[in-house]
């Protein structure tokens, strides 16, 4: 292979340039019609009843940790195995970010073991859960949901790696991530190598109103611009000697800030990308679903496919990991190939920010043991046959040598 495969790639069609040429000529750069467009759309492809895009999925977890009110020293518990903003969210609010392990068959933040945190504390100690939907496979939010509820929990759903994934409840339904049937709040990220690509970008979704009004104001600087909300008097907004017996509603140019929020907002061309990709959102799911079956069949009769055995119903399958013996050896050797795997995740509590804080190694063993063995494959829907049939001969080159 003379060209580079990376891990991941963005597939940018003429049309998606289109959709993004034809804005950049309209009137609005941001704060326009496309935003509504492309949240509307998302929120019926995932099921929720309201979708917020945001500059991206760090600031749509941080708008969730704020809407959701953490305090300093409010505990939260969410997985070691992910990306370091799926904790930081909560640090940024000046929570703890509690630790739980992973399930080794899955690699998705283990229920029984975020039970025993929650049952060696008095009530009230935890205020809430953020499980991930690592690598694209969706968590059964459903059973998370009913320890949430005993506990009194919030949950935020990380579905970054999963937009098209779900899990069957116990009525044999389908359950699509971020769909806000379980879930408080879910995130979605659409960076360039995401289902979704809008350069950068996010969405956080739900079915609480009073949430998705508060994550409206937080997004564009905590300010309002409702009359039926404002707090200062007319008299107050028109600012003479007009009597407010003769205006009838606040002028046009009044608006308030009655929140510390950000700007967090997205613009108007990247939401036309995104829009545009979405619109093929299934067929990418559809080929990165074939990715992973050749990948399986190729390695079936190797000890690599440890968290990806068997038929994984609704997996959206960002990644595709395998679990080796040398793993250094491996990644050294796809990257003399032009193959730049890549390893997903480093844990977060050994991360010297939170080893500073008092995790240390042996804490989660399981997620520990995981990441000494663990390597991502090139998965992305414009993988070629032969690209593809290039890494896994490599693979095995490699541990038949």
């Amino acid at each position: 292979m003379n060209n580079p495969i990376p891990y991941g790639r963005q597939h940018i069609t003429e049309e998606d340039i289109a959709a993004v040429v034809s804005t950049l000529k309209s009137d609005y750069l941001t704060q326009g019609p496309k935003i509504t467009e492309f949240e509307e759309a998302f929120a019926n492809y995932v099921g929720s009843e309201y979708a917020i895009a945001v500059s991206n999925g760090t600031a749509a977890l941080h708008l969730c940790a704020m809407a959701l009110n953490i305090q300093p020293g409010d505990k939260v518990i969410t997985t070691p195995i992910t990306f370091a903003a799926s904790a930081n969210c909560v640090r940024y609010c000046g929570g703890e970010v509690v630790f739980a392990d992973i399930d080794p068959d899955t690699y998705l933040l283990d229920i029984d073991n975020v039970r025993k945190l929650l049952e060696a504390e008095p009530k009230g100690t935890y205020k809430g859960i953020v499980p991930v939907d690592f690598a694209g496979r969706a968590v059964d939010l459903e059973a998370f949901k009913k320890l949430a509820e005993e506990y009194d929990l919030w949950i935020i759903e990380d579905s970054c790696h999963a937009p098209g994934g779900f899990f069957t409840d116990s009525k044999n339904q389908k359950q699509f991530c971020g769909n806000g049937n379980f879930a408080d709040l879910a995130i979605f990220s659409f960076h360039p190598v995401k289902h979704i690509a809008s350069g950068e970008g996010g969405m956080i979704t739900t079915n609480d109103e009073k949430l998705y009004e508060k994550l409206l104001q937080l997004r564009t600087h905590g300010i309002v611009k409702q009359d039926n909300k404002y707090q200062n008097s007319i008299d107050f907004a028109v600012g003479s000697s007009v009597s407010s017996d003769e205006v009838e509603n606040y002028p046009a140019w009044y608006m308030e800030m009655q929140d510390l929020g950000y700007n967090y907002r997205l613009t108007d061309f990247q939401a036309a990308l995104g829009n545009n990709q979405l619109k093929r959102a299934d067929e990418g799911i559809v080929k990165r679903r074939a990715l992973a079956s050749k990948y399986k069949n190729a390695f079936e009769n190797k000890n690599f496919l440890k968290g990806q055995s068997g038929v994984i119903e609704g997996h959206a399958y960002h990644l595709f990991i395998l679990e080796v013996e040398n793993r250094f050896g491996l990644y050294n050797y796809l990257r003399e190939n032009k193959i730049f795997a890549q390893i997903h995740y480093i844990p977060c509590h050994l991360m010297p920010y939170y080893r500073d804080l008092g995790w240390q190694e042996g804490d989660l063993p399981v997620a520990e043991q995981y990441y000494k063995n663990c390597i991502s494959l090139p998965m992305f829907p414009t993988l070629t046959e032969d690209e593809q049939e290039f890494v896994i001969d490599k693979v095995n080159s490699f541990y038949e040598d």
